[in-house]
């Protein structure tokens, strides 16, 4: 998935419900040298209803990357990536998982959960640069 600026615009889906961080992201995207447009779900139920466009999310892209914080109301992170290993057309997405200790990489091997990419989640916005190296990198 290599992108410039002939090609289609990088469709990036953040799952988060903290709007502080929501914001702080969605600034840090700006930085991004690929075209790119941002979509925000709140919780878990919500990212899955825009996975497999149901609902309100219908006619919802599928994302070429998925930021996932893993602690979120109605359904966390582990679960949808559980419903994401399941499904052959959606264990495809790049997924970077925003984490908020180094245990939780440990829990994913533990639980054989597959993420492309683990982040400390950021404090401020000049951690987030983080966030625009990885996404460059998968892109």
């Amino acid at each position: 998935m290599n992108y410039n600026s002939c090609q289609a615009t990088l469709e990036i889906l953040i799952v988060e419900d903290n709007p502080g961080d929501i914001f702080l992201t969605q600034e840090t995207l700006k930085n991004l040298k690929i075209p790119n447009r941002i979509h925000v779900v709140r919780d878990g139920e919500e990212a899955l209803a825009f996975l497999h466009q149901q609902g309100e999310y219908q006619t919802a892209p599928r994302p070429d990357i998925i930021l996932l914080d893993l602690n979120l109301p109605k359904r966390n992170g582990r679960e949808v990536l559980e419903v994401m290993q399941g499904n052959h057309t959606l264990k495809e997405i790049p997924v970077i998982v925003l984490t908020t200790s180094l245990a939780d990489r440990e829990i994913f091997k533990g639980q054989n959960l597959r993420a492309n990419c683990y982040i400390p989640k950021p404090y401020d916005l000049s951690q987030f640069d983080q966030i625009v190296r990885a996404i460059e990198h998968l892109g």
